[in-house]
């Protein structure tokens, strides 16, 4: 028969262009012939086999798979990765060794594989990657590259899944240790994206971001953040897309299509492709005062308003029910939170992938949803004795085994273990589910999840077409039309809310005194202490151009303060030393805040690890680690004289303006964009239209008194002149 196809020998792959079928990419040209066509030989055998087969539907092909697959082959299937560097330098968060050793630059090629990856590879039969850092899009498509050649060489040939957590973020991200590539185009947070209202510009988003990750070789997005954002305190509230239950199941629903959509595909998958893994199921945004569950002290979300089902429609209404072909997100992630009170059915209250209830009975049944789910990360190792450190995600089932978790969450109908490198409690796991329920039962139960993680991964052409071409990546990463893009996005993103006499913007050239910032010695995200140190907002050079940096302030037209939402810790050794249960209130005021208005008795509680049970703060007294940023705008007041003085306030969460509103001439709200694109707002070349996506409270006592399931049950603040900083509230340069 007439040869149809035609091979290419690349930098380190082959490929192999099948005229009028799929194209090819291998480390080398093992291959088999079917009526003229090539297909790749993953199994070694004479025959082609149906998984090897591109001509037949996903579904078909995991199926056959996943019954070719080992118990270990599948236990590998199930796990993520932890937290992947490219490379690994000494002094990162997470560590990395090649041949044994560090890293040294200059030494050690940056895409070279680790030690850990290659057991992960060809000792635990992982295949899913979580990649975080990477030096450059060449280097990532090189690593990408390594570790294909390398799974393309295990039995059966199962390629690797390259995922990532939100890497887009023009600002400094503070809520969650999340990716970085110092190559990639620059957009607002994800509230920032809210506050421009325009599901489209989300699906413009997404589409650039697919494009970019695909060419870094990350095909899995870990995200949209679709949390409903409706309690103010949390830390995670400007990843998510606000608070208001339409628009974000709007957003929910572009972003989805964006990311996993091929143009001119038939069912929408293929190249351009990412799956998304939307999160966290069935919302994580209402933990109790606004406590996050990566902690035990933060593990309760409760709904004391009534509102949960509220929470679950970005889901059911946005994600699952998308406008495209690909017709569902991908994936889902439930959150680590504890939904207390609301399995009506079993009466558990643990976390939610280790809830029958949410997962099996909401997710699975109630939404017939037969995508892949995987799990926050790190819910089942073994727990801290200390419950401030940042190892505790256990929730509810501190008590089982790690081998026990696992079975647990397996018998919910959760697919995949995120952040586990080991097959061995996962295989453990199958053991203790033979005894329980039978082989046979158990044989299917994992081939369950194997068909559902190799349909995702057939979908995406990672069978066919895993391998990159560096110097492609590194013109489509950063391309100039997805860096105008996003700042573009970024420019719609900043919100006007005050500008009294209409002094906004300024003249070019005007002279303009910038103070520098101070953070106070805090915890991290790690729940390490960071000390104490001086932060200047914006340099010299990204002034020049726009006005003259001046360094007195009696030298200056105006002064321009920057500011950050108030920063605090919620739980401290320090409050346990003193006597207290180490709970302190989340302050959204800059000024030390005692928290009289707080519940007598928390809703939820419970850990063995508490003496007190009692979660509640009431009468205690915080102060945020940046209260200098509020005196830094009353000093420049009075410095100023009568000459203005402005506030350019970055939003991590809303705040209680009414500390420095009245002394200020105008303010300028942002969720993170570059200073270039502050500097163009200020002096007008270009003009703020982002909308609050959020409520300013009036105050504390408000906060405090609020439900943390409903948004809209805040006192509103208004300004001096008469504005309601309310959700939708935002001034145009004229108003």
């Amino acid at each position: 028969m007439e040869k149809k196809y035609e091979i290419t020998r690349r930098g380190g792959y082959v490929e192999i262009a099948n005229f009028g079928g799929r194209k090819l990419t291998m480390a080398a040209a093992r291959i088999k012939e079917s009526e003229g066509f090539a297909f790749k030989n993953l199994s070694g055998s004479d025959t082609l086999l149906p998984y090897e087969d591109w001509r037949l539907k996903p579904e078909v092909r995991a199926k056959d798979l996943a019954g070719r697959l080992s118990i270990e082959q599948i236990a590998g299937l199930m796990l993520w990765s932890p937290h992947q560097m490219v490379p690994f330098v000494p002094g990162m968060p997470f560590k990395g060794h090649y041949d044994g050793a560090d890293f040294v630059p200059g030494v050690t090629d940056p895409a070279a594989m680790t030690d850990e990856q290659k057991d992960f590879l060809v000792n635990q039969q992982l295949r899913n990657f979580l990649l975080v850092g990477v030096e450059s899009a060449a280097t990532a498509a090189r690593w990408n590259n390594a570790l294909q050649a390398m799974a393309e060489n295990c039995p059966l040939g199962v390629p690797v899944c390259i995922s990532s957590d939100p890497r887009h973020a023009a600002g400094k991200k503070g809520a969650e240790f999340s990716g970085t590539g110092r190559e990639v185009s620059r957009w607002p947070e994800g509230l920032g994206m809210a506050a421009t209202f325009d599901p489209e510009l989300m699906k413009q988003f997404a589409e650039v971001i697919s494009k970019e990750y695909r060419a870094l070789g990350i095909s899995q997005a870990l995200g949209p953040q679709i949390d409903l954002a409706t309690d103010p305190r949390w830390m995670r509230l400007e990843d998510t897309m606000g608070a208001q239950t339409e628009m974000v199941t709007a957003f929910a629903r572009a972003y989805c299509d964006g990311l996993q959509t091929t143009e001119g595909s038939p069912d929408g998958w293929g190249r351009d492709s990412v799956a998304a893994m939307v999160k966290h199921w069935p919302g994580g945004g209402t933990g109790e005062a606004g406590r996050d569950a990566h902690y035990a002290f933060g593990k309760y979300a409760v709904y004391p308003g009534g509102n949960f089902e509220a929470h679950k429609k970005p889901f059911t209404e946005g994600a699952f029910k998308l406008e495209g072909p690909t017709g569902k997100a991908a994936a889902v992630m439930p959150y680590y939170t504890i939904s207390w009170e609301q399995d009506t059915k079993y009466g558990e209250n643990v976390g939610n992938s280790f809830s029958k209830y949410i997962i099996h009975d909401l997710l699975r049944q109630g939404e017939n949803y037969d995508g892949v789910v995987c799990t926050d990360w790190g819910v089942t190792h073994d727990p801290s004795p200390d419950l401030g450190a940042f190892g505790s995600r256990d929730h509810g089932v501190e008590h089982l085994t790690e081998a026990e978790k696992h079975l647990k969450i397996l018998e919910n109908g959760v697919d995949m273990f995120g952040g586990n490198s080991a097959m061995g409690p996962v295989v453990e796991a199958y053991r203790l589910g033979c005894e329980k329920y039978g082989e046979e039962a158990m044989r299917q139960r994992f081939e369950q999840s194997a068909t559902r993680i190799l349909t995702l991964m057939f979908r995406l052409g990672l069978f066919e077409d895993p391998y990159l071409d560096p110097d492609a990546s590194a013109k489509i990463v950063g391309a100039r039309e997805f860096v105008e893009a996003g700042l573009d996005a970024q420019r719609r993103s900043v919100i006007l809310l005050k500008n009294q006499g209409q002094l906004l913007p300024l003249k070019k050239g005007t002279k303009i005194y910038v103070p520098g910032r101070h953070l106070g010695e805090h915890y991290t995200f790690f729940r390490s202490m960071a000390p104490a140190m001086d932060v200047q907002p914006i340099s010299p050079a990204e002034v020049k151009g726009y006005f003259e940096l001046v360094s007195e302030p009696q030298e200056a037209e105006c002064a321009v303060v920057f500011m950050e939402s108030p920063l605090c810790d919620c739980y401290t050794d320090a409050d346990k030393a003193s006597g207290g249960n180490g709970y302190l209130p989340i302050t959204l005021q800059y000024r030390p805040y005692t928290a009289d208005a707080a519940r007598e008795h928390s809703i939820a509680r419970g850990d063995y690890r508490e003496n007190d049970c009692d979660r509640s703060y009431k009468g205690k007294t915080n102060t945020p680690y940046n209260a200098s940023d509020l005196d830094n705008l009353l000093s420049a007041r009075e410095a100023m004289g009568d000459k203005p003085v402005f506030a350019i306030l970055q939003l991590h969460n809303p705040c209680v303006v009414g500390e420095f509103e009245p002394v200020t001439d105008g303010i300028i709200a942002h969720f993170g964009v570059e200073n270039k694109v502050l500097m163009e707002i200020l002096s007008g070349e270009a003009a703020p239209t982002g909308r609050l996506p959020l409520i300013m409270p009036k105050n504390m006592e408000t906060v405090e008194k609020h439900c943390e399931d409903v948004f809209d049950d805040l006192d509103v603040y208004q300004d001096a002149c008469g504005n309601r900083y309310d959700y939708g509230f935002g001034l145009h340069y004229g108003d």
